[in-house]
């Protein structure tokens, strides 16, 4: 692959993963730094990505019975306080206010790491009967949380995210809305950013702060690591007590609702890149890609070139594909290379002898394959051809996962796959934290989820020799 590439400043993904994917992200134009270590600057064609996410996410939501809300940013240290298990595990990553003004607080304010103990405060006040429920709310908004290192998309100390906070009078409602969110991501990650994924639930010691019940989507980056792209919680009524939310049920009883959590975060678009891009820079899904075509005129300074091109440009608007044209001075090579390395899906290049034989010619971003298209055919072929790259994408990330999940029967076998091939092992497991520490200690891989479809592959569990009661997944993760 190295040796097709034509963005020398991107440098081979095979030489350095992490130097190839910081090298896009500034190459592309997605993202900047800022003058304070981990907060990043979204340029508008990065900011672009996460609006198309957004917008169809939210559709997505709202199909659920999704309202939108917002919370303050600041969160009292005394609300915080009220979640034991919650506090302690966000502490050593919250930013404190201690002025306002001139003037010393009474009381610390934290940025909101995460936001359950504001909507609980709400809760408290607008839930009082079981005809309330279910409350069924999200955000979108911005959290900090004082990371010690940083990574554009994958690490930021500022990150934009969604967070979901609903209340159900029952545990089996509130667990099945749980695993319903958790559908939703997985559904969008494959369907839209044809990104393939593992559902299953974390290991306690993984789960989140404060839950009973974690519940991932876990996906394989080019490099074979890891990605947690979004988790959905079961919270019982843990939060509930905490915060003393009750209603009336339909037995005319007191009673405490249940609680859900559920968020993605811009750290898709990291997926995003570390799972389609190449040497030549990003490679973009269709439905999120801000432009969808880029229409280049050929020898565009004779008669009726740009006319025709600015015209197929239009008809592909009037479609609703989001296209552009570039009639700059610049050569057809530096146009060529600067919209594959923004991984624009479709080239759509028109020139004389095209308009003339009423034709244009397409090139697919994934593969590079060209394709004449009759112009009368124009915005049918164009659908075809966008769903044809984004199924390309899905196939070829869903074989680099299918290929690298090993079967392990020892902690020995486990460390030696992962050292020589990377990627997932799947081995069973007797459920007790002391292996799963092992496991990392030894091995350098972390519980990624005990997988939905389960498998049985041992009667004992390989670190330890005892029973096992579980098959789980194991992985370097980003």
């Amino acid at each position: 692959m190295a040796k097709d590439k034509k963005v020398e400043q991107i440098t081979d993904m095979e030489v350095d993963f992490a130097q190839w994917f910081t090298d896009v992200c500034k190459k592309a134009e997605l993202i900047d730094y800022s003058s304070i270590k981990g907060m990043f600057i979204y340029r508008p064609y990065g900011y672009a990505i996460w609006e198309n996410i957004q917008r169809i996410m939210d559709a997505e939501f709202k199909k659920c019975g999704v309202e939108n809300v917002y919370m303050p940013m600041l969160i009292p240290e005394t609300l915080l306080q009220k979640e034991k298990d919650h506090v302690e595990g966000f502490a050593p990553e919250c930013a404190w206010v201690t002025m306002g003004g001139n003037e010393k607080l009474e009381e610390r304010y934290c940025i909101r790491p995460t936001s359950e103990t504001l909507f609980c405060e709400h809760y408290k006040n607008v839930i009082q009967s079981h005809r309330d429920l279910p409350k069924l709310y999200n955000q979108w908004c911005s959290v900090l949380r004082w990371e010690k290192t940083s990574r554009p998309f994958l690490r930021h100390r500022e990150f934009l995210w969604q967070e979901g906070h609903t209340m159900h009078a029952t545990a089996e409602e509130a667990e099945a809305f749980t695993q319903r969110m958790l559908n939703v991501y997985a559904d969008f990650c494959e369907q839209v950013l044809a990104m393939p994924v593992i559902r299953g639930r974390k290991t306690d010691k993984e789960k989140f702060n404060g839950a009973e019940a974690t519940y991932t989507i876990e996906c394989m980056m080019h490099d074979r690591k890891a990605l947690q792209a979004g988790t959905s919680h079961y919270f019982g009524d843990g939060f509930a007590k905490a915060f003393d939310i009750t209603f009336t049920n339909r037995d005319n009883q007191r009673v405490n609702p249940f609680q859900t959590s559920w968020g993605v975060s811009t750290r898709l678009i990291g997926g995003i890149i570390m799972t389609h891009g190449d040497n030549n820079g990003l490679v973009l899904p269709p439905k999120v890609a801000p432009i969808q075509v880029i229409v280049v005129p050929v020898a565009a300074h004779k008669p009726g070139v740009t006319e025709a091109a600015t015209d197929v440009m239009n008809r592909l608007l009037a479609a609703g594909v989001r296209t552009k044209i570039d009639v700059s001075d610049n050569s057809m090579g530096w146009k060529c290379a600067e919209y594959e390395m923004k991984g624009v899906p479709l080239r759509l290049e028109l020139g004389p002898r095209d308009i003339e034989a009423g034709q244009c010619v397409i090139v697919r971003r994934d593969s590079g394959e060209k394709t004449a298209v009759r112009l009368d055919d124009l915005e049918t072929k164009v659908e075809e051809l966008l769903q044809a790259v984004h199924d390309g994408l899905f196939e070829k990330a869903k074989q680099n996962l299918d290929e690298h999940i090993y079967e392990a029967h020892s902690l020995e076998e486990a460390k030696a796959l992962q050292a020589e091939h990377g990627g997932f092992i799947k081995t069973m497991w007797c459920g007790d934290e002391a292996c799963e520490n092992r496991m990392k200690d030894e091995a350098g891989m972390s519980s990624r989820c005990m997988p939905f479809a389960q498998e049985h592959l041992d009667d004992v569990c390989p670190i330890c020799g005892r029973k096992a009661v579980k098959s789980i997944l194991w992985g370097v993760a980003y």
